[in-house]
């Protein structure tokens, strides 16, 4: 039986924007709540763009209404352990989720945030979004209390509290009501009314990864009283357990890292942010040129560069992508003779070019501080050792980073006010990237040296990135992109690095497949051919059946296939390659003498770039298995005019597709033509 709140707490969620919301509203002034959604709506009704460096020294504004995309957001459990950095793996998992046809993976809308979930039958009360840095989980959160303040979302909270981890770092005990206070200064007076009726009431909590508390959701010790000093962690689990304000709503946010150390069991629905879908991320570019052949000149290269393109389900990357894109196709404007060469072609090269972008806005208004780079470089390797995104004053001093240098601001923000202010990095890449540029600063080999073996050793993936941005500015024309403005970045530090990888891919016995494509990887970067022939090219052959591979995967195979130039072996058998895979890997599969494409569930549309690969003028290919795929009767015609043209293959299996009709008679007719090269046939 539902006595009156257990029916408020089930059925409001249905009843959003409903007038039958105003009867429940009569504890505290109404001018009270309307100053709050006018305090919430000046706060968020604007998006700020970081300024772009070189283009304009100010940061843009822009209406939120007016720039905010959708988001992909979809139910998930996955916060386990992670063997692989969280953007590497996320951007793997959005490239497969955009490809299959029907995915156990619900997608959830915002505004369904706290809607009736069916898995847990209830209206969830305690809610976590996790999302890799950068992808949206801020502003999906300014978004939604925007909405809330102007009246379109949620209606049955008559108020909405939104606080950021990183500024309640500095306070070691304070209580649920000061907290509030010191937030919203002008609800003190009608505190005591509002925690009335606490069913109103949605706490938001941003960014617990940033959190140095360590939040124990599990813990036994709770409170009950909102007006009680204690710690954050107790007042947070409190709320989310429901000893504080007990009928009250929770929103938090984390990234998927800090979570694989988390007890989550208490939230009623657990979301993760994907980021962009290709839509949304061309979108982004043309809001961004705000000129349509600009934005899609430019979305147009990232999307053929598979390196570029995997991560442009982040916003945040795709802002950085862009700012680079933008200043390159000014040169060109500027210098006719400039050609695409000029593009960055890796993510080095990409963060190379964004960084100098910063520099040369500099340059300006004087000298750089070489100095200053390799302190902040120091800072931000020392984050990532110990997962440090926030970093406090006393953090900055230490590393004698100066926040009063104009240089500072474009590289690190500033969140909170003082005396507890906090900094943090534009992106969680951008610290990679300076952490790893530090070493070219500042070259200790025997610092070198460590930065390399812990980065390889990390169980978590989190030394991935850093490691392939070392490994990229191994290469001189991408160290070149920095000289103008730090001279010359050291050639014994690329020497070091590539004596590494050497070493790396010498000492891969008997590996699992992730580590074998972080080698890959790290070597794609580094655009060394030279070194990937000279000891890869002894490894004829290739396995990966069975392994998920991403699209980033591929483009990465190809590079080594590219540079190996003759591979006898290679094995994709259940690789769940599909489309995009093959995309990315196609142009380099002629040069492979055993190809096995088993299972891999590619389609009749996936011909054009099979028969493209048979008919290459250097096609080596003697044996290929496309068994077990979603090949049809439309893909007998091209195969047909494949095989007709190839002077390679011998060994054909088509064995478990769907070939039949007329077309595959055809195609018999060519296996059974005089001059068929085909010996056998599957």
């Amino acid at each position: 039986m539902y006595t009156h709140k257990h029916w408020q707490s089930k059925n409001l969620g249905f009843l959003q924007g409903s007038n039958l919301c105003i009867t429940f509203l009569s504890f505290y002034s109404p001018v009270c709540q309307s100053q709050h959604k006018q305090n919430l709506l000046k706060k968020t009704k604007n998006l700020v763009e970081h300024r772009a460096p070189g283009l304009t020294t100010e940061s843009q504004s822009f209406s939120i209404t007016e720039r905010y995309l959708d988001l992909i957001v979809v139910s998930s459990q996955h916060f386990r352990s992670r063997p692989q950095h969280e953007l590497i793996e996320t951007g793997g998992i959005h490239e497969h989720y955009l490809q299959r046809a029907q995915s156990n993976l619900e997608r959830i809308s915002p505004n369904r945030l706290f809607r009736w979930c069916h898995r847990k039958r209830c209206v969830p009360q305690a809610v976590l979004v996790s999302g890799v840095p950068g992808v949206g989980k801020t502003t999906l959160m300014q978004k939604f209390v925007y909405d809330w303040a102007n009246g379109n979302l949620y209606q049955r909270f008559a108020f909405v509290f939104f606080f950021k981890f990183r500024d309640l770092n500095n306070k070691e005990e304070l209580s649920l009501a000061q907290m509030i206070i010191n937030e919203y200064p002008y609800l003190h007076s009608q505190l005591e009314r509002i925690f009335q009726n606490p069913e109103q009431l949605l706490f938001i909590f941003d960014g617990l990864d940033e959190s140095k508390s360590q939040i124990d959701f599990m813990s036994n010790q709770l409170c009950a009283n909102p007006h009680s000093m204690q710690t954050l962690s107790v007042i947070v689990s409190s709320l989310v357990r429901q000893s504080l304000l007990p009928g009250c709503s929770v929103l938090i946010t984390s990234r998927p890292t800090r979570l694989a150390t988390v007890e989550t069991s208490v939230f009623h629905r657990i979301l993760e942010i994907m980021g962009f879908f290709p839509k949304e991320r061309e979108k982004y570019f043309l809001h961004f040129f705000r000129d349509t052949t600009m934005g899609e000149k430019a979305f147009h290269y990232v999307r053929e560069n598979g390196m570029l393109y995997t991560f442009c389900y982040i916003p945040s990357y795709c802002w950085i992508i862009c700012t680079v894109l933008s200043m390159c196709f000014r040169a060109q404007r500027a210098n006719s003779a400039q050609t695409v060469e000029f593009l960055p072609k890796t993510v080095t090269q990409l963060y190379a070019s964004f960084i100098s972008n910063i520099l040369a806005n500099h340059c300006q208004e004087g000298s750089i501080d070489k100095n200053f780079l390799i302190f902040i470089g120091r800072m931000a390797e020392h984050g990532l050792r110990n997962q440090i995104l926030s970093f406090t004053k006393d953090d900055l001093e230490t590393f004698n980073v100066d926040t009063s240098s104009h240089l500072a601001t474009s590289f690190v923000m500033e969140s909170g006010q003082p005396p507890h202010v906090s900094y943090s990095f534009l992106h969680l890449t951008i610290q990679e990237f300076m952490a790893a540029l530090g070493h070219y600063l500042d070259y200790s080999p025997e610092g070198l040296q460590k930065a390399l073996e812990e980065a390889k050793l990390y169980e978590d993936g989190r030394g991935e990135i850093f490691l392939r941005f070392i490994s990229g500015l191994s290469d001189s024309s991408t160290r070149s992109l920095l000289k103008p403005y730090v001279g010359d970045l050291s050639a014994p530090a690329a020497k070091h690095v590539i004596s590494f990888l050497q070493k790396s891919i010498t000492t891969l016995q008997n590996p699992d497949k992730r580590k074998v494509l972080n080698v890959f990887a790290c070597l794609a970067e580094s655009r060394n051919k030279a070194l990937v022939s000279s000891s890869i090219g002894s490894n004829r052959q290739h396995d990966f059946r069975g392994y998920h591979l991403a699209p980033l995967d591929c483009t990465v195979l190809a590079f080594i296939l590219e540079s190996c130039r003759e591979t006898e072996v290679l094995d994709l058998g259940a690789c769940f390659i599909q489309t995009e895979g093959l995309e990315r890997i196609s142009a380099a599969l002629h040069t492979v003498r055993d190809l096995r494409l088993t299972n891999n569930n590619l389609r009749d549309e996936d011909l054009p770039r099979i028969h493209s690969m048979l008919t290459h003028p250097q096609c080596r290919i003697h044996r290929l298995s496309l068994r077990n795929n979603g090949l049809t009767e439309l893909s007998c015609l091209p195969m047909a005019l494949a095989v007709s043209e190839n002077t390679s293959l011998r060994d054909l299996d088509l064995s478990k597709n769907n070939l039949a009709g007329k077309d595959f008679y055809q195609l018999l007719e060519i296996f059974s033509a005089p001059t068929c090269r085909i010996e056998r046939l599957a």
